[in-house]
């Protein structure tokens, strides 16, 4: 029951004695290190339960003003993907092909991109992450949102190790610009693409960079 000012005691944070503490938190890295970015997937069909759960995962991450700033549009219809992919390959051309500046297209090179994103259609869904500016409330006025791209990105954060978690690969498209995912998917000019999420099985014959990652000592200090 909520208190007159509108709290409610803090029922579910669990602890854990300090060997357990440990080990969870090195199994969640172990699990979590093994995930990679896939870029050749096959069209296997993923229960739609599955990303239903990974979705509401997303949606319980921290945000400003609990204002919710998302939308996650989840395209399964091969018509849709075909439209998304033309488009993209499209910005994706003028991007290699002469917007892109060479410093970046050289940071890019050991990856193995290019402007052809065949996943885009094969894989069976792709979740388009929309960042909301602000609400339209139903007396017409506005409501801001604060910290909107933070809270999205923590959110799309939460959506990729919980689709990992669940045994699906995922991939990160941000092809530039992306208006022209709001035109596809009807999306209200308050809301901005943030990414395109390809989620799928990766294919059996599938390969990955040979990268690694930076030590702890690389990427953090103890003050």
């Amino acid at each position: 029951m909520a208190h007159e000012d509108g709290f409610i005691p803090l029922k579910h944070f669990q602890e854990y004695p300090a060997d357990e503490m440990n080990q969870r938190a090195r199994s969640f890295y172990e699990e979590i290190r093994r995930r990679r970015t896939v870029r050749d997937f096959t069209d296997r069909p993923v229960g739609r339960e599955v990303i239903e759960n990974c979705l509401l995962a997303a949606g319980t991450a921290p945000n400003g003003a609990n204002l919710q700033p998302w939308h996650f549009s989840v395209v399964e219809n091969p018509s849709i993907k075909s439209k998304i992919r033309e488009a993209a390959e499209k910005e994706e051309q003028e991007f290699y092909n002469g917007k892109a500046p060479q410093e970046w297209l050289d940071a890019l090179a050991p990856l193995g991109t290019d402007s052809n994103k065949p996943f885009l259609e094969v894989a069976p869904y792709l979740i388009v992450v929309f960042s909301k500016t602000h609400d339209n409330r139903s007396d017409g006025k506005k409501v801001k949102h604060y910290y909107a791209s933070e809270s999205v990105g923590i959110a799309t954060g939460f959506l990729i190790a919980a689709l990992h978690h669940a045994g699906l690969a995922t991939l990160t498209h941000t092809p530039s610009p992306m208006k022209f995912l709001n035109e596809i998917l009807g999306r209200p000019s308050n809301e901005r693409p943030f990414l395109v999420l390809v989620v799928g099985y990766p294919s059996n014959e599938a390969t990955v960079p040979a990268i690694s990652k930076k030590s702890l000592d690389e990427i953090a200090k103890f003050h």
